[in-house]
Formats: structure tokens, sequence, C-alpha cells
């Protein structure tokens, strides 16, 4: 597998998180739920990498464009690991399915350098309302989404939502330095075909891009990068 196979939106939505991220090197990174090894691959052409990942069939077929060490594992793995180990933890899609989150947070507060940045990849319960509303036509979901209620994906079964803040209360050696919003246009362009156009796809991550700091639009976007800090 290389980035040639992921879907568009994907490649345009890890093309968002590397710049929101900035220019990282010559640090020793953590990517816990790693999944088809996309953004460790990236990172770790300059960088030292860990990957972890549940699934041995999705690391099978995990892009390895540049080396790092990939291991099975899940919250476990994290214990093997010695205190302040690493500069930078990712934690991509990774919360909404995790039975053991508050605990995860505590490893990654006891295996995270001071200084050292963590970036979580969040589902966005209002961006969820809009999709089943406008997209799916599902208002029965929609309705339940704002009552407060969980909803499922088709892959990985019930998406447990969570606030950006309860990162904090799970662990509160953690500041919020910034939230980004993610995928707030893509999907209400039902256009199938014009997905596929390289410039249309151009001007898309362009706008994506400008309102991703925007309140207003990060409130409906579909997904939250927030990036925190080890105090």
């Amino acid at each position: 597998m290389n980035f040639s196979d992921l879907g568009v939106w994907e490649l345009l939505q890890k093309q968002m998180t590397f710049k929101q991220l900035g220019e990282i090197s010559g640090v020793n990174i953590l990517d816990f739920g790693s999944g088809n090894g996309a953004v460790a691959s990236y990172y770790a052409e300059k960088n030292t990498v860990t990957a972890i990942e549940p699934d041995i069939d999705t690391i099978k077929n995990r892009i390895q464009d540049f080396k790092y060490t990939q291991i099975c594992g899940n919250i476990t793995a994290l214990t093997s690991f010695q205190d302040k180990t690493f500069d930078m933890i990712i934690c991509h899609n990774v919360f909404e399915y995790a039975a053991e989150r508050e605990a995860v947070m505590k490893e990654f507060s006891r295996l995270l350098k001071i200084g050292g940045t963590l970036s979580v990849l969040k589902h966005n319960r209002t961006g969820r309302v809009m999709q089943m509303t406008v997209l799916l036509n599902n208002f029965e979901s929609a309705n339940s989404l704002l009552d407060g209620n969980n909803s499922t994906a088709q892959k990985y079964g019930t998406i447990n939502y969570y606030d950006d803040e309860d990162l904090l209360k799970w662990s509160d050696s953690f500041y919020i330095d910034k939230i980004f919003g993610q995928r707030t246009f893509w999907d209400l362009q039902q256009n199938q075909e014009i997905h596929k156009d390289k410039e249309w796809q151009r001007k898309m991550l362009e706008i994506e891009n400008r309102v991703s700091t925007i309140d207003e639009f990060k409130n409906i976007a579909f997904f939250h990068h927030i990036i925190l800090k080890k105090k």
C-alpha cells in the first residue's frame, strides 16, 4: 500500500493534518492507533517513529515508504515504554472506539516529555448531525445525536462521542494549544464526479484550510484536530 491507494478525502485530510502540525523533524514520535500506517510512514522520513495498531490484517497491508517500528497491540503495549520517551504522540480517530480513554490519556501523560505535543483527531457531533440530516436524510439518527446518544461506523462499530475539553478531564497534565476544523465542506458537495477533479480538490483543500481556524466553521466541521501540549 502507498499514498496513492488512499481515498481522495483521506489523502486531503492527511495533507491538512500535516500542515496544521507544521514541520517536524529529528524527534521521537508515537502513533497510537496507526491504522494503515500513512501518518507513521510520512513522519518516519525525518523522525524516529513507533506505531501501535491492534488489527493484524491492517498491519499486514500498511504503508511503509519509510522505515518505522510497528507493534501489534493496544493500551498494554504503552506500559513497555519508559517515562518521557516521546516528543510527540499521535492519536487519530481512536478515542471514539477506546474503552479505556482515561487510562490511555494517563499513559500519554507519562510517556510524553514536558512541552511535548499530543495530536488528536476526533469526530465532531455537530458535524455528524449535519451529515445525517443534509446528506443521508436520516432524521432519526440526527435527533438521536442531538439527544446526546452515540452512533455507529460501519467498520469500527459504536462511535462514542466526546467533547474536546473531555481530553483535559481524563488527564490534567495537558492544555489545549490549538483546535482546527476538518471536513467542513467536502461532503456537502454531492457531485461525486467532481471529487475526482484535481483542480477542484486543490480549491477545496485551500478553502478547508482557510476556514479551519474560524470558530463558526469549526463548530460545524465533521472532525476536530486538537493539538495539546504537556505541561
